[in-house]
């Protein structure tokens, strides 16, 4: 029932984030046109050696004004699309619960390590951008940004969690939150690359929560982890976070961190550069080196 309750949302949802894009298309072509009188008006004064300044002035004020209407109708949009991906989310968590798997995304014990593998990196691509208002500070789990003292992490969500190995050693995996206990408090987790295998009952301490949304470097390079800082990153093509120096961060909202991994087999003890996507880097707990 809640299954067929979340699509008949969804399919709202989209009807009108579909009418958001006409408008938006609308808005954008009212504020062409006044933006082409803009210049014409810029020209006029050139050639004809007159002052239109009373003109330029509400000419401006009126394409400051559309600029903003379309601003709030694409957030608007923003919005649609945000809670879309939350009923999405919502109703693969109520169907993984019921025993009900789709094609695309097969229980993980039964799926192929490279569908995983791309699974994984079209979370990445898809985390949402961070586009705050003017003056307007990222909020927490954006970028760099840790996650509120008292917050919780949602079933679902996808958190850097420090289990013990099969060694006796410990490490960080890449896991699914399962529930979270506040009388114990302890969080359930899923290793993202054993589900059904082994659940982990974990202290708030040995989790910590992804990114929510990607910092935008060119608007709030605040909200990243700058140069030389440690980290703790997902290495490619694996599930595990392994300690790491930020190599370059991120110069555009698509760019990835460079890292350097803790690595004993090279002389600097660090690795070459790699690539890690700003949804699998998260701040370092340790400060001393392995």
């Amino acid at each position: 029932m809640a299954l067929v309750s979340a699509d008949s949302r969804i399919a709202e949802l989209l009807g009108e984030l579909h009418q958001l894009i006409k408008q938006t298309q609308e808005e954008r072509s009212r504020s062409e046109h006044n933006l082409v009188n803009i210049q014409k008006t810029h020209e006029r004064m050139q050639t004809e050696n007159k002052s239109k300044k009373i003109l330029l002035r509400g000419l401006y004020t009126t394409a400051k004004a559309d600029a903003e209407a379309e601003c709030n109708v694409l957030r608007r949009a923003l919005d649609k699309i945000a809670e879309i991906k939350s009923l999405l989310e919502e109703r693969r968590i109520a169907a993984k619960i019921a025993g009900i798997y789709s094609e695309a995304e097969p229980p993980r014990k039964t799926m192929r390590r490279g569908v995983l593998m791309t699974l994984l990196q079209q979370s990445a691509m898809t985390l949402p951008l961070w586009i705050g208002k003017p003056g307007e500070k990222p909020p927490p789990l954006c970028g760099a940004v840790p996650a509120a003292g008292d917050y919780v992490a949602k079933p679902g969500d996808k958190v850097a969690a420090r289990v013990k190995a099969l060694e006796g050693d410990e490490q960080w995996i890449l896991a699914e939150v399962v529930s979270y206990s506040h009388a114990a408090n302890k969080y359930e987790v899923d290793d993202i690359d054993e589900e059904g295998k082994e659940r982990h009952t974990l202290s708030r301490r040995r989790i910590i929560p992804l990114p929510q949304w990607k910092t935008n470097p060119e608007t709030d390079p605040e909200a990243l982890f700058h140069k030389d800082q440690l980290v703790l990153a997902l290495y490619p093509q694996t599930t595990c976070f392994y300690r790491a120096l930020i190599h370059a961060p991120p110069q555009r909202p698509q760019d990835d961190y460079s890292v350097l991994f803790e690595d004993t087999s090279y002389a600097d003890g660090y690795s070459p550069p790699l690539n890690v996507a700003q949804r699998y880097v998260v701040a370092c707990k340790e400060t001393k080196k392995k």
